[in-house]
């Protein structure tokens, strides 16, 4: 019995990491983007100049990566960045009409998908998950392995799409 309950587990784990394969998959056909390349461009359209520390602290992401994901943007012309008037250190973020089609273009990631269907668990089971998957990291020996709060594969500040 104990046998099948691992198996059945594995399998899980598996189609997880298939849907969020397939998923990146489908956002790199539709706009060339990887997941997180897609987050900081949502995040930088949500704000009104947004810094590069306002994104990173927002989506708990570095800002070493957030530096490099902007720097992808910025290549592909989906981003500008401006100095700031009255502090030149800073800089402003701000979406550019290809940036703004390629979130027009953009499938709905898996994991808004998940955040959004999650939200509306009731707090046990929300904990019970959250506390099972946390158990997994552990049986996986993951726990400490630096993850931002998305579902892709791969590196996180990579430059292309898996």
């Amino acid at each position: 019995m104990q046998a099948d309950t691992a198996t059945l587990t594995l399998r899980a784990l598996r189609r997880i990491m298939r849907a969020t394969e397939i998923g990146s998959r489908q956002l790199a056909a539709a706009t060339g983007l990887t997941p997180s390349q897609l987050l900081v461009l949502r995040e930088i359209d949500a704000r009104d100049a947004a810094t590069p520390g306002a994104v990173a602290q927002a989506l708990h992401f570095s800002q070493a990566t957030i530096t490099t994901i902007v720097d992808r943007l910025v290549a592909l012309n989906y981003v500008q960045r401006q100095r700031s008037e009255r502090d030149k250190r800073q800089f402003h973020l701000s979406i550019l009409p290809d940036g703004v089609k390629a979130l027009d273009d953009a499938p709905d990631p898996l994991q808004m998908t998940f955040t959004d269907r999650f939200g509306r668990l009731q707090a046990w089971e929300q904990a019970m998950i959250l506390a099972s998957v946390e158990r997994l990291a552990l049986l996986m020996d993951a726990q400490n392995i630096d993850a931002a709060p998305l579902l892709d594969s791969g590196l996180i500040d990579r430059s292309e799409p898996a």
